[in-house]
């Protein structure tokens, strides 16, 4: 068996050396080249040709990225302590600077998220971390999206998660809501009897001008009694027939 000659040995090698420097990249990937240590345009999608032993490739991922930040202990403007986690979503829109400009930027983006995520929440009151969820999104990602620019990522959206209250604050908050669910019961009740005693100073003004009007009302009276099993009689009295009779009493 004769062995290969040093040509044909020298040209397998040399295909299989070509060969491996093509490279197929996906639609959301990208490939930022290294030749010779020196940085140069990045290539992709689809199918790309790295020079073996000078170009050397490293994979960029530019699909929105999904990271949760961990619960993070705040004390808030008005000195109420508390446990805050959120999201943050983020793509990479610039290749090179992204691996050029900071070693590591996903984990560079989770510890700015953190810190970014106390120090806003710690700028802004208890009431305002429940009530003004969005006021506080925006300002983290508006944060967030100016420091991580030079890295070239794109912050898309930052959303609070939870936030996780004490047991004695949780407590205090609910006797507030109780009380202020029993302020505005009372208020109502109070509308409605202003509204009751209205109408019936307007019902007393109307039958003041028409003093027939109450013996219509009398005889109302009567049919809504009798139209139930009752055998009680009622017999309406004109207050005048005991007008002269509160007179007497009065000179006597």
């Amino acid at each position: 068996m004769f062995g290969l000659s040093p040509l044909l040995t020298a040209l397998l090698f040399a295909v299989v050396l070509l060969a491996s420097g093509i490279k197929i990249l996906r639609e959301y990937e990208r490939a930022v080249i290294f030749r010779l240590g020196r940085l140069v345009d990045h290539r992709g999608p689809g199918i790309i040709f790295i020079i073996p032993l000078v170009e050397k490739m490293v994979k960029v991922d530019l699909r929105t990225i999904t990271m949760d930040i961990p619960p993070q202990d705040v004390i808030t403007r008005d000195n109420v302590s508390v446990k805050v986690n959120a999201v943050l979503y983020f793509r990479v829109v610039d290749p090179n600077r992204a691996l050029v400009e900071v070693e590591n930027f996903l984990f560079a983006t989770s510890q700015l998220a953190q810190t970014t995520l106390r120090s806003s929440c710690g700028q802004a009151e208890l009431d305002e971390l429940l009530a003004e969820r969005e006021k506080v999104n925006a300002k983290i990602q508006s944060i967030l999206d100016a420091q991580t620019d030079p890295w070239g990522i794109k912050v898309v959206l930052v959303e609070l998660k939870h936030i996780d209250l004490p047991e004695a604050m949780q407590r205090a908050m609910a006797r507030q809501a109780e009380a202020e669910r029993e302020r505005r019961a009372k208020v109502i009740a109070a509308e409605g009897e202003f509204q009751a005693a209205q109408k019936m100073t307007d019902a007393a003004q109307i039958l003041e001008a028409h003093p027939t009007a109450i013996q219509l009302r009398f005889l109302q009276t009567l049919v809504e009694v009798s139209t139930g099993n009752n055998t009680t009689t009622i017999f309406p009295v004109p207050i005048d027939l005991l007008g002269a009779f509160l007179k007497k009493a009065e000179r006597a």
